[in-house]
C-alpha cells in the first residue's frame, strides 16, 4: 500500500521547525485542552501544522488529501487567498463592533446570502454557528405560531447546544435528552434501510409522508410549531430525500400552519452542487439555517434566513434574542469574500460536475468492485459509502452509534494511504472541498480503493 509522504509546506515554511512546533502544540493540547465528544484519556488527536487547498499536513509533516473538508465546512478549500486577504483587510479596518451598529461587511453578507436563498427569505439573523442558528430558528417559530412542539427526524444532527442537541436524532442526543424539550422525533425516508417496508422510492415517499401526517394528527396539529429537516441529512448518512418527499412536507406544513425549517448548515453553500440543497427539490422553507460553508469555516459564522411572513411577526414586536458577535465583521467579511469567490470561480458548478462526472461514477465503480460496500449515495461533493459485513442482510460493518475494529482498520488504511476521511459508524463520507480538482478526486478514489480491500477482509461470504 502506498504510504503518506512528507511534502514541503506551503509558503516556504521550514518543515522541521513546523514539526517541532507541532510537537509542542500536542504536548500543550494534552495538558490543557478539553476535547468535544471525547473521553479525554482515550484520544490521540492528530496535529495539523499546515493546510493548503485540498490538503493538510500532520504533525509528522506528512501531507494528506482532505476528503473530510474538516467537518464538511472548508467548501472552498484551505487558505483560499481571496478570503485570507479579506480577513486581513477587514482586521486592519474594523476588527469588531457591537451588533446594534451597522457595519458594511455584515450588510453586504446579508445581501449576498438573501440573493441566493430561495423564495422570499430576504432577511438574515447572524449567529456564531449552526447550533445557535437552529436554536434561534426554533425560537422564532415558537413565537410566530404560539405553539411549542417541534418535530425532527431520527438520523439527523442539528448541533450541540441544548435545544439543538435535543433536535438531533442520533445517539449524541441520548445523554442530554430528558424528554422535556418539546421535541418529537419521527422516521424520515431512507430506502436502503426503510422503516416503511418500501421497495421503491415512490413507495418510500408515500409511506413516509402518510406516517408523518398521522403522527401530526396524533400529536395535535395545533400544538406543533415547526418541522426541522436537514435538506440532505449529513453526519447521519447523506440520505438524499426521494422525489416528492420535501414537497410533501411543505404541503403538510401549509395544511396545519406549521413552520418548515430547512437546516442547511452542512448541505448549503455549494456542497450538493446547488447554492442550497433545498434547491434540488423546488421547495421554499419558512426559515433556513446555515453556517459552515458560508465562509468555509475560516471565522465562526452561522445564521437564519427568514421569510417575509415570519419577519413581519417581529416588525413591531421585539425579537427576544441576540448575540454579542452577531454579524461579526471578520466573519462576515470572510463570508462576502467566500461567496464572491464561489461565484467568480464557478465553485458551485464545479461541485455539481465533479459529483456527476468523477466522484459519483468513481464511487459506484468501487461499490461494484468491493463486496464490503452496501451502497454509495450523494450529490455534488457530498457522498456516503455504506460499509457492510453482509450485502444480503445489510449488516453494518460497525453498529449504529459505535465503531468496530473493522471500521478502525479501514480508517487507518485511508490515513496510511494519504487520505483524511470523514467517518461515522459504518460509513466513510467522501466530502472533499467544492473546488476539488478532477485529479485530486481520482487520487482520493485510488486510496479508497486500497482501503476498501481492508474492509473486504471483514465481509462474510
Amino acid at each position: 500500500m502506498t504510504t503518506i509522504e512528507r511534502v514541503d509546506l506551503p509558503g516556504g515554511r521550514d518543515l522541521d521547525v513546523a514539526v517541532a512546533e507541532g510537537a509542542r502544540a500536542y504536548e500543550l493540547d494534552r495538558a490543557h485542552v478539553f476535547h468535544s465528544w471525547s473521553a479525554q484519556a482515550q484520544i490521540n488527536p492528530m496535529t495539523v501544522i499546515a493546510s493548503q487547498g485540498s490538503y493538510v499536513w500532520d504533525g509528522d509533516g506528512n501531507r494528506l488529501l482532505d476528503f473530510s473538508s474538516q467537518l464538511v465546512n472548508t467548501n472552498i478549500g484551505h487558505q483560499h487567498p481571496t478570503v485570507v486577504k479579506a480577513i486581513q483587510e477587514q482586521a486592519a479596518k474594523l476588527c469588531t463592533i457591537a451588533p446594534q451598529h451597522v457595519n458594511d461587511a455584515r450588510s453586504e453578507a446579508a445581501r449576498l446570502i438573501a440573493e441566493r436563498t430561495p423564495g422570499d427569505l430576504n432577511r438574515v439573523f447572524f449567529t456564531n454557528g449552526g447550533a445557535d442558528a437552529n436554536e434561534h430558528a426554533i425560537r422564532m417559530a415558537r413565537l410566530h405560531t404560539g405553539r411549542y412542539k417541534v418535530l425532527s427526524r431520527y438520523r439527523s444532527y442539528h448541533g450541540g447546544t441544548d435545544t439543538a442537541i435535543n433536535l438531533t436524532g442520533d445517539p449524541r442526543r441520548w445523554p442530554n435528552d430528558y424528554g422535556n424539550s418539546g421535541i418529537v422525533h419521527f422516521h424520515g425516508p431512507f430506502l436502503y434501510r426503510s422503516q416503511f417496508h418500501a421497495e421503491t422510492e415512490q413507495q418510500e415517499t408515500e409511506r413516509a409522508l402518510a406516517y408523518l401526517d398521522q403522527l401530526i394528527r396524533f400529536e395535535g396539529p395545533d400544538s406543533i410549531a415547526a418541522i426541522v429537516l436537514e435538506s440532505v441529512p449529513g453526519t447521519a448518512g447523506i440520505m438524499v430525500p426521494p422525489p416528492g418527499y420535501m414537497a410533501g412536507v411543505r404541503e403538510i406544513c401549509d395544511r396545519y400552519g406549521i413552520v418548515f425549517i430547512a437546516d442547511e448548515v452542512m448541505a448549503g453553500f455549494g456542497r450538493t452542487g446547488e447554492w442550497f440543497a433545498i434547491d434540488h427539490f423546488d421547495v421554499v422553507p419558512d426559515l433556513l439555517t446555515f453556517a459552515k460553508g458560508v465562509n468555509s469555516g475560516y471565522v465562526p459564522l452561522g445564521g437564519v434566513a427568514i421569510s417575509d411572513r415570519i419577519a413581519a411577526t417581529f416588525a413591531d414586536r421585539a425579537y427576544p434574542g441576540g448575540l454579542t458577535y452577531s454579524g461579526h465583521p471578520l466573519a462576515t467579511a470572510a463570508a462576502v469574500a467566500t461567496i464572491n469567490a464561489m461565484q467568480e470561480e464557478g465553485i458551485v458548478e464545479n461541485a455539481a460536475r465533479i459529483g456527476a462526472e468523477v466522484l459519483g461514477p468513481g464511487l459506484q465503480a468501487l461499490a461494484d468492485k468491493h463486496p464490503s460496500v452496501g451502497q454509495v449515495r450523494g450529490l455534488g461533493v457530498f457522498w456516503a459509502i455504506e460499509l457492510v459485513a453482509d450485502r444480503a442482510t445489510k449488516e453494518p460493518l460497525a453498529p449504529y452509534g459505535g465503531s468496530s475494529p473493522a471500521m478502525n482498520a479501514v480508517i487507518a488504511a485511508c490515513k496510511a494511504g494519504g487520505l483524511l476521511p470523514f467517518a461515522n459508524f459504518n460509513r466513510i463520507h467522501a466530502v472533499p472541498p467544492c473546488n476539488v480538482s478532477d485529479d485530486e478526486v481520482r487520487e482520493g478514489l485510488e486510496i479508497l480503493d486500497r482501503a476498501l480491500d481492508v474492509a473486504d477482509e471483514h465481509v462474510r461470504s
